[in-house]
């Protein structure tokens, strides 16, 4: 076990451990300042060792290659296993979700901007293509998005979305329980 611990930990390593973290707090096992240091500390770790220190004090902390619990789908907490097939898995879902952030906007205003030309052109009662200005609205941006597009992706802005947006729910969560726990007045 001591040659484990000074063996370096990969990055899905580290989303291992955050993700215990993560339901640690969610089921009141941390509170929001111990998590986001031990957060940090998960992410800043270097070694097995480092991120088994991080687990010690908490159930069912073992070694992160073990089964690990995943936040709570439908009120229940569920167990993944961990390996290779599930961080790609996540991966494509993160990317996939960051996606749809991205191009979301340009989507629906592309949309609204066509069904605009789209009435124009049946009121003049023919159809040219010869004057179809939505391209001049979308074109631009989509070549803006497009350059964000593979920007973002060379540089993992997916997962660093994915994170903040895990964050922010856990953060959440962490609200409404402490809201729960508030004697009334």
């Amino acid at each position: 076990m001591d040659e484990r611990n000074r063996i370096r930990a990969a990055d899905a390593d580290r989303e291992a451990t955050a993700e215990r973290l993560r339901a640690a707090l969610a089921e009141g096992r941390l509170d929001l300042d111990e998590y986001d240091e031990r957060l940090r500390q998960a992410y800043g770790a270097k070694t097995y060792g480092e991120l088994d220190t991080l687990l010690t004090d908490l159930p069912t902390s073992g070694p992160v290659e073990r089964a690990l619990p995943i936040p709570r789908l439908g009120g229940r907490s569920a167990v993944a296993p961990s390996g290779p097939q599930t961080g790609e898995v996540a991966a494509k879902g993160q990317r996939n979700a960051w996606l749809l952030e991205v191009w979301g906007p340009w989507l629906k205003v592309a949309l609204i901007v066509n069904v605009i030309w789209f009435i124009t052109q049946l009121g003049d009662g023919e159809f040219e293509l010869d004057d179809y200005w939505p391209i001049w609205v979308f074109g631009p941006w989509g070549a803006v998005m497009a350059f964000r597009t593979v920007q973002g992706l060379a540089s993992g802005e997916p997962a660093k979305a994915a994170e903040r947006r895990r964050r922010r729910q856990v953060e959440r969560e962490a609200r409404r329980q402490a809201k729960r726990e508030l004697p009334e007045t």
